[in-house]
């Protein structure tokens, strides 16, 4: 006869074992009756697309207010009039409680920064004009959102053509520009480079040596084309069979001391 911890823990198990079995159904029948759905809720963070797609992992890491603040992010995206209805009180309770959650989270954190840009918008706009520039930026910006937020990660900041991303896993910064080339707005062609290492995370930044060193390396990629470090490569490529990691090289770049190794990746 189990004895009382058993009995509890195969209860729990027992538990557990269903629910994943209700979400996978749920899954299942999404993806069949209404995929549309089922994007909105991997982007917003409910469920984790790695979940969905292979099986692996939790259901869903996101924090209930994360969820929040990507759904608030997602629908002013697609509806800027929004931001006008909501009201401010609405937005600075959400900064509020975001600034909270930072402040907790300020000690250094082991995260993929990503730096990626448009090659060749400074030409296009000195050809098609600022109007046309601002439609292809805000095209383009529209596009980036749902990538970044379906694989985990956060646009920190929006630097003229160029954006500063950061992600939890190597595996979900690769993936998601890899992605943003295959998205890149016509006629330019987008470029990234990542770095992955210890970063300090604020509300509306991201600072330490892999942000500086990450930038660099943006700069070095042609367009169309992703350059990681061979930290990102070693921490990665075990769970990117998809992914195709080319040859190291060492490279010297302004401001960082030491040499670093890049490499492209392909699917």
């Amino acid at each position: 006869m189990p004895t009382p911890r058993e009995a509890r823990d195969a209860g729990r198990s027992a538990v557990q074992g269903f629910r994943r079995s209700l979400a996978q159904r749920a899954v299942d029948a999404l993806e069949n009756h209404d995929p549309e759905l089922l994007d909105s809720l991997v982007e917003v963070g409910v469920v984790r697309r790695e979940w969905v797609e292979e099986g692996k992992g939790p259901m869903s890491t996101s924090a209930p207010l994360e969820v929040v603040e990507r759904l608030l992010e997602r629908s002013v995206e697609r509806r800027p009039s929004l931001l006008s209805r909501l009201g401010l009180s609405t937005i600075q309770v959400l900064s509020t409680s975001s600034e909270e959650a930072s402040d907790e989270a300020g000690a250094p954190a082991r995260m993929v920064v990503a730096f990626t840009d448009l090659e060749g918008f400074t030409r296009f706009t000195a050809a098609q004009g600022d109007e046309a520039a601002s439609q292809l930026l805000a095209d383009h910006h529209r596009r980036v959102g749902p990538i970044v937020r379906s694989r985990g990660g956060r646009v920190v900041k929006r630097l003229g053509d160029g954006l500063l991303l950061t992600f939890p896993e190597p595996e979900a910064g690769v993936l998601a520009c890899l992605e943003l080339v295959a998205a890149q707005p016509d006629p330019l062609r987008l470029r990234a480079g990542l770095h992955y290492g210890d970063i300090v995370t604020t509300r509306d930044d991201v600072i330490g040596h892999v942000v500086n060193v990450a930038a660099r390396v943006a700069e070095s990629a042609k367009g169309g084309e992703v350059l990681v470090t061979v930290d990102v490569r070693e921490a990665a490529a075990d769970s990117l069979p998809q992914v195709t990691f080319g040859r190291a090289r060492r490279r010297y770049f302004k401001g960082i001391d030491e040499a670093v190794s890049v490499c492209p990746v392909s699917r």
